[in-house]
């Protein structure tokens, strides 16, 4: 009886561990709903839409800041940018927060293996990621990516590929500009993301349980690189085009933005409000579904390679974007506003025997609530800091996808002043002001989704009431750090 007691208290929390569910978290860089599971016509994203079928898909997911490094500090952190401090793509994590624990030290810290594939932290701009945060060296691959020698104009370093390696930081307006994007006909692994997917199928068939996997592809980042065939699934007449070009009516220049990111490649006018041509605008629809197509591909590699090694039916698998993208709505490219375009994300969460297969709910969701979810879900404790938690857990959510935990989703820009957001399931309201400023001092945005969906008319002066309302559920944030 004492030996059978004895060998029960030792094998214990061995059995524990190995019950516990693995996580497979798969982040994409630029990726906004233009999927065929989120009613996207267009879109060709088969491997994707099976993962929708599998889980849960959220209508209503926002980002808490529409830039790569930031984003996913919030993701990993649990925290706001707001909270942290942590705005730029060159922020360094752990100058500002050397004790932070992250979402993947938290589960080295109970017993998970934890690594890091491909773009997870932002690498780049000054910033060296957060290499700590993994139980083993993380697997880097190339954000920006060209194959063709003309891309580069010869095999030149360019701007971004400078910016995105850290190297000539004091040199990038004297460097040429990379192509916008590329073609060629090459296999998959050519290009990094197909390398991603690649050693992600090999790592899952020797990795020990339980996991938490980190898995980042680039596509569609800019440069749109990706292999011909994804090109060629699209005819480029069928494409989309914007809808409504101009800035919002009564917006504050503060809110707005042409060129930027996208003025970085050719054939783009370098002009910030220079005219795109209606062949150029197509051209870049094209590349941004093609270069979709390319990584929804690259991840039914890796879910087809969890089910051949037998771990499905254990692993909870989350699909996230890390912000959105305009595609010349309001006139606008890339990210960097606070608009409805660049803050908007696909989150699909499949939680096996928890979630309802093709479920999907309008509760309004940020990134910071993946730390708290996740943990619950492996029945870790909650996460506590020591940098602030604004997350909650959506395990609810999941259980049932009519419940309500939150009535706004939150998150911020910084500019000139700082755009401090909140996104009802109808309005947008927008505080821009420094921090620490008098609330008179600032400048007011309102959107109403339901009358206007497509941003076109500020209406903070029309609907005083309404902005009332919704400057009080914003002013029970705290003030943003500086």
């Amino acid at each position: 009886m004492k030996a059978t007691l004895l060998l029960t208290l030792f094998f214990f929390p061995l059995l524990c561990q190995a019950a516990r569910p693995n996580v497979l978290l798969i982040l994409v860089d630029d990726l906004k709903p233009a999927l065929g599971c989120y009613g996207d016509a267009v879109a060709k994203t088969p491997h994707l839409d099976r993962l929708a079928a599998r889980g849960m898909r959220f209508e209503l997911a926002y980002c808490n800041q529409a830039v790569c490094a930031p984003s996913r500090f919030t993701l990993m952190l649990g925290s706001r940018s707001t909270s942290t401090g942590l705005y730029g793509l060159g922020s360094r994590l752990r100058e500002k927060w050397p004790d932070a624990v992250t979402m993947p030290q938290f589960f080295a810290r109970h017993g998970y293996h934890t690594q890091s594939l491909g773009k997870v932290f932002h690498i780049g701009h000054g910033n060296e990621g957060d290499p700590a945060s993994f139980t083993t060296p993380p697997f880097k691959d190339k954000v920006i990516e060209y194959l063709d020698p003309a891309s580069t104009q010869g095999g030149q370093l360019t701007r971004e590929e400078a910016l995105f390696t850290n190297q000539k930081l004091d040199q990038i307006r004297k460097l040429p500009r990379g192509a916008a994007w590329e073609a060629p006909e090459v296999e998959d692994d050519a290009y990094a993301d197909g390398r991603v997917a690649q050693e992600v199928v090999k790592r899952l068939h020797g990795i020990q349980e339980p996991f938490f996997m980190a898995v980042g592809f680039v596509r569609p980042h800019l440069p749109f690189s990706a292999p011909k065939k994804y090109w060629d699934i699209y005819d480029p007449d069928k494409l989309p085009l914007p809808a409504h070009e101009t800035l919002p009516i009564g917006s504050p220049p503060v809110a707005h933005k042409r060129g930027g990111e996208i003025a970085a490649y050719t054939p783009v006018p370098e002009a910030a409000d220079a005219i795109f041509s209606p062949e150029l605008k197509r051209q870049l629809i094209h590349g941004y579904y093609a270069a979709t197509s390319y990584v929804d591909a690259q991840i039914g590699r890796v879910l087809q390679a969890l089910e051949m090694a037998g771990r499905a039916e254990n692993t909870i698998i989350v699909l996230w974007g890390d912000h959105g993208f305009h595609l010349g709505d309001l006139g606008i490219w890339t990210k960097h506003t606070n608009y409805e375009q660049a803050n908007r994300i696909p989150l699909l969460i499949a939680v096996p025997g928890l979630t309802s297969p093709g479920s999907r709910t309008r509760q309004l969701a940020e990134s910071v609530d993946l730390f708290p979810t996740l943990a619950e879900l492996a029945g870790l404790p909650a996460p506590t800091g020591p940098q602030p938690i604004d997350g909650i857990s959506l395990v609810p959510v999941l259980k049932d996808p009519t419940t309500r935990l939150r009535d706004h989703a939150y998150h911020c820009f910084p500019k000139q002043t700082l755009g401090r957001a909140i996104r009802t399931e109808r309005h947008r309201l927008v505080e821009w002001k420094k921090p620490g400023a008098p609330a008179a001092t600032a400048q007011i945005e309102l959107y109403d989704y339901v009358a206007d969906p497509l941003e076109t008319r500020n209406l903070a002066d029309e609907q005083p009431e309404t902005v009332k309302r919704l400057r009080a559920i914003l002013s029970r944030h705290p003030e943003a750090r500086p």
